[in-house]
């Protein structure tokens, strides 16, 4: 299926009824802090899957599922999937190697959007979505980025401004390209780095270059 930009999979409350197995493209898990308001606690990408985790326990979605960067997906029932998985062991071993990793994700970002700066936290996010898409260039809207770091978007208007007049990045409206990928990963958190150092142990392959690789 064609994952189409701000589409919404999922809405909290809503029973899980496909699993989504990005091939490309970039979907946001977002939490709701106030009726209306959602900030990211998650990035999925080509690396893992949508629904794997919650929709094989309580069925219902915790969270806000959202495509922020268009792409493809496999889809299957998750309920054909719940049969298959006892079944076989190596792909159950998958599954809970990738809900540890999630789990892993969701906490760090958790941390990060308390303890560190907008600049610092576009930095991570412009990372780990250039990991999922394998491309330097962004397809999103500083109003789509603001929603997902839970600021206002003159914040984020600043410090993509901040990050531009260093060279690290270029702006146009919509697009945002990575041309310092090195400034980038110096210029961010060390959360990206944790972030990534867990999906490549618990998840092995996830990665086809290593940090700074084709910057």
């Amino acid at each position: 299926m064609t994952l189409l930009p701000g589409e919404v999979l999922l809405d909290v409350g809503q029973a899980i009824d496909y699993v989504y197995f990005p091939q490309s493209g970039v979907i946001s898990l977002l939490t709701m802090v106030q009726p209306g308001q959602f900030v990211e606690t998650c990035t999925i990408g080509r690396e893992g899957a949508v629904g794997l985790v919650t929709g094989l326990g309580s069925g219902v979605s915790l969270s806000r599922v959202v495509v922020q960067i268009a792409g493809r997906a496999l889809r299957m029932r998750a309920a054909l999937l719940n049969e298959i998985l006892p079944k076989t062991p190596s792909l159950n071993d998958i599954k809970t190697r990738y809900g540890e990793a999630l789990i892993s994700q969701v906490l760090q970002t958790l941390a990060c959007n308390t303890l560190h700066s907008v600049e610092q936290r576009l930095c991570r996010w412009l990372l780990i979505c250039r990991d999922r898409t394998e491309s330097n260039t962004v397809p999103l809207t500083q109003e789509a980025l603001a929603e997902m770091l839970g600021v206002q978007r003159t914040t984020v208007t600043a410090a993509a401004r901040s990050l531009q007049a260093r060279g690290l990045i270029r702006y146009r409206r919509g697009v945002i390209e990575c041309t310092d990928v090195n400034g980038l990963q110096q210029t961010s958190c060390e959360c990206y780095a944790l972030m990534r150092d867990t999906f490549e142990r618990l998840l092995p392959y996830t990665y086809e270059d290593p940090p700074g690789d084709r910057g």
